[in-house]
């Protein structure tokens, strides 16, 4: 699954990729509670056990896609 984190005054995104079997409800609910709190930082781990963090300030956006085998490219996708 891929999340896309929008920065304050900058033009450039985070993408980081968390591994497929996530609970997508859990992870937008830490999210959601991680933004509600202007002192709070936004921790991910991707699929390598890499760790970010964003300071929930700085955060315009989230987008959270959908799971790899859930995206189709070329003919088949709808």
């Amino acid at each position: 699954m891929d999340i896309r984190i929008g920065v304050i005054h900058t033009t450039k995104e985070i993408e980081v990729e968390v591994a497929d079997d996530s609970d997508r409800d859990k992870l937008m609910d830490d999210i959601d509670s991680t933004l509600g709190r202007q002192d709070g930082v936004l921790w991910l781990t991707d699929r390598r056990g890499r760790r970010v963090g964003v300071p929930a300030a700085r955060v315009a956006y989230v987008e959270v896609g959908v799971a790899s085998e859930d995206r189709r490219v070329g003919f088949g996708a709808p």
